[in-house]
This record gives structure tokens, C-alpha cells and sequence, in this order.
């Protein structure tokens, strides 16, 4: 009989022997590629506790599946089975076409105020990658889930309430700008409360693991008010709650100022030497750049939603493709959380049974990780690199593999089980 978990008092999840696990199975590949994972899962959690834990895996619907069965791409009891058990996984879904919802994912983290995208990039031995030193990538990106030009809020070029936003901004707001008449305008949201949430998240993440740094990324040089402000929000949270864990960039500037550049270097490498966690920003083009020529001065970052999107895929293509990145949307003052492979549900390789199931693997690892079931997390990531280092894998990685033995999805979660151990 399984059970739920539940957020305590002390904003620590209470997590049973026997939790009750929402998932979906997800359209396209989706069948195919959760089917491979979930017998990974149970054998490595039966292993790891000698039967003692094991997970009750819930079925809701969402997606293709849930709208020709109910009529409604996200049924209110799918939501309701996610507020209610807290934890769930998923794998990819269709986003519908011809209005209504228009991201299936996105309702979903809206609906729960899932406000982290967490994002973890490492690279495992054998993985093909087109740089040269894949193992110095291994960062955490938090990605700021719920705002940014994310947040939903544009009107379409031929749409009254376009024009009438331009005759607002020219009038009202006296802004210097010569719209043309068929212009499409977005509206971009970033606030203190979801910058200072996101942030301290990132950098509690830090502290906890014993990680060197947490980088805020943001185009603050040109959106002043907005991305800039996110970085200096960010500065604001390490310095207030966080003095005696973090050293910032502003402390360093400020040391620098009043005491010299020497005095300032050596204030930092004290900190470093004490476990303190570097707090620093970077704009974001530079950090595109820096992360290909450098990236073993990144650990943990943090960004706005757009930012995050478009780090966290090429994070992903250094290490492998996105086939092998593992994702989750977390609130950690509710605890709820969804995780969820981070690709798109192919449809034209659906029930062939040939797909990668290492993002759906590797984002369950995340899961137990987050439930305190470190022991089959570590197990699972085991077997996983042992599998990928003897290159018996699945298509994706064959063609970019010299001598390597190819394996059906099923055959793949297959070679990881008898691993396991």
C-alpha cells in the first residue's frame, strides 16, 4: 500500500518507504523510453534497500494519450494527482496545435509555481561530443521557470491589443521608438521575489554540495531594469542571507576600492580557502562564449527563463545531445516537483523501440536524489556510465562510435539492470 510524501514544518519532504510517484508516460517515443526506465528504477531501488523501499507508480494522463481518451490535453485530475503526491515524473508531450493550451509543460509549471528549471550537465566517459574536453563541463543551471518573455504576456502583429500597446507606450510612456505598423509585441517580467527565489536556490544548492561557485548570467549591460536588476537582486540575497557561506564579486570591488587590487585578490583567495562559495555574474554572451574556451570556472548557474533555454541545450550538446540531459521543475518551498526528459517526443520513431531513455534514467536519478534515495541514484549512474563506456548503446550514439554494439531501447535498460549493483 503505498503512501504520500508530504512537506514538513521544517521545509524537509517526509518521504515513505512506499511512495506513491504520479507519472506520464508522454507521446511519441514516450511509451517506448519509460517502459525501458521504470524497470531501472524498481530493480535499482529494490537492490539498493533489500526490498524494504519501493515506488507505487501512478498513471495520470497528459498529452495525445489524455486527449483522445478524455478529450482535454491536460485533465484537472492530473494536476490535482501532482498537488496532491507532490513528486511526479514525465516524459516528453506533444504541445497542441490551433490554440488553447499552448505548452503542455509550461501549463504544468504555472499550474504548480514550479519555479526552478534545475538542469545538471556532466559529461560520461565514451559519450561522443564535438569539444575536445567534454569532462571539464559539469554545471547545474537554475533556470528561473516562471517569468522572463516566458511568462506569456504578447500580443500578435495584426491584434488590436498590439496597437493599442504602441499607441500606450508612445503617448502614455513618451517611448522613443518608430514602430512599424505590423509589429508583434511581448511583454518581459522579471521581479525581485522570483529573481531573490530562483537565486537562493542556486546558491543553497551550492553550499550543500560543497560546490565552488554559483555565476548569475544575465544581459544586464543592456536590459538595465530588468536582467540587471536580476543580478543585482542576486548580489543582494548572497550578501544578506547568505555572509557567512558566499564571497560576492561586490565584496571583492568594494575591497578593491578601499584597499587596492592586492588586498581585493588576496580577500578572495582567503574566501576560496575558507569553502566559501564564489558568487559572481557574467553577461550572457560572454558566459556562450567562456563555457567552450573555459568551462571548469562553472559550477552552478543562475538565470532568467530565456537565458536558461538557450545554456542549457548547448550545456547539453557539449556533453552528448540533449538525448542525455536530464531535467526537473522544483518548488522547494511547497516541494513539488515534476521531473522530465528535456527532448521532444519524435513521433516518426514512435514504437520502434530505438530511442535513448538516458534522459528519462538520468532525470529519475534526479528524482531519488531529491526523495533522499541516494544509494539507487548513485547505483543507477553507475551502471549507466558502465554501459555507455563498454559502447553498448542505443542509435544515436552508435553512429558516432567507433567498434560499438547497437541495442533496442528495451535491450539498453536492459544492460544497465544486469549492471546494477
Amino acid at each position: 500500500m503505498g503512501e504520500k510524501v508530504t512537506m514538513g514544518a521544517n521545509g524537509k519532504l517526509n518521504v515513505p518507504n512506499n511512495p506513491i510517484i504520479p507519472f506520464i508516460i508522454g507521446d511519441g517515443i514516450g511509451p517506448d523510453i519509460w517502459n525501458a526506465s521504470v524497470r531501472v528504477f524498481d530493480t535499482a531501488v529494490a537492490k539498493s534497500y533489500g526490498g524494504e523501499r519501493s515506488i507505487l507508480w501512478k498513471e495520470v494522463l497528459a498529452g495525445e494519450k489524455a486527449f483522445y481518451e478524455t478529450g482535454s490535453w491536460l485533465p484537472e485530475e492530473t494536476l490535482s494527482a501532482f498537488k496532491e503526491y507532490l513528486i511526479g515524473i514525465k516524459g516528453p508531450l506533444t504541445t497542441p496545435i490551433g490554440g488553447g493550451i499552448r505548452s503542455l509543460n509550461v501549463a504544468l509549471r504555472k499550474e504548480l509555481d514550479l519555479y526552478v528549471c534545475l538542469r545538471p550537465t556532466k559529461w560520461y566517459e565514451g559519450v561522443p561530443s564535438p569539444v575536445k574536453r567534454p569532462q571539464d563541463v559539469n554545471m547545474v543551471v537554475f533556470r528561473e521557470n516562471t517569468e522572463d518573455i516566458y511568462a506569456g504576456i504578447e500580443f500578435s502583429a495584426e491584434a488590436q491589443e498590439s496597437i493599442k500597446m504602441q499607441q500606450f507606450l508612445l503617448h502614455e510612456m513618451n517611448v522613443d521608438y518608430l514602430f512599424n505598423p505590423n509589429t508583434g509585441i511581448g511583454i518581459k517580467i522579471v521581479s525581485e521575489e522570483g529573481s531573490k527565489r530562483l537565486i537562493r536556490s542556486a546558491i543553497a544548492h551550492a553550499i550543500k554540495h560543497k560546490l565552488p561557485s554559483v555565476t548569475i548570467v544575465h544581459k544586464g549591460n543592456i536590459m538595465k531594469f530588468t536582467e540587471g536588476a536580476f543580478k543585482q537582486w542576486g548580489f543582494d540575497v548572497a550578501e544578506a542571507e547568505f555572509a557567512d557561506f558566499t564571497y560576492t564579486w561586490g565584496q571583492w570591488e568594494r575591497t578593491k576600492a578601499e584597499k587596492g587590487q592586492d588586498a581585493a585578490n588576496a580577500e578572495q583567495k582567503e574566501a576560496e580557502l575558507a569553502g566559501k562559495v564564489i558568487v559572481k555574474d557574467m553577461i550572457a554572451d560572454n558566459f556562450l562564449q567562456q563555457i567552450l574556451l573555459a568551462p571548469k570556472d562553472f559550477s552552478v548557474v543562475a538565470t532568467l527563463n530565456l537565458n536558461g533555454d538557450y545554456i542549457s541545450d548547448a550545456l547539453a550538446a557539449m556533453v552528448g545531445g540533449i538525448g542525455i540531459a536530464p531535467g526537473a521543475n522544483i518548488n522547494y518551498r511547497t516541494g513539488h516537483a515534476i521531473f522530465e526528459a528535456t527532448h521532444g517526443t519524435a513521433p516518426r520513431f514512435a514504437n520502434t523501440n530505438t530511442m535513448n531513455p538516458s534522459s528519462v534514467i538520468l532525470s529519475g536519478v534526479m528524482m531519488l536524489e531529491y526523495m533522499g534515495w541516494q544509494e539507487a541514484a548513485d547505483m543507477i549512474v553507475n551502471a549507466l556510465s558502465q554501459t555507455i563506456k563498454e559502447k553498448t548503446v542505443t542509435v544515436d550514439f552508435y553512429n558516432l562510435m567507433e567498434n560499438a554494439t547497437l541495442l533496442k531501447t528495451s535491450e539498453f535498460a536492459d544492460k544497465i539492470i544486469e549492471k546494477l549493483k
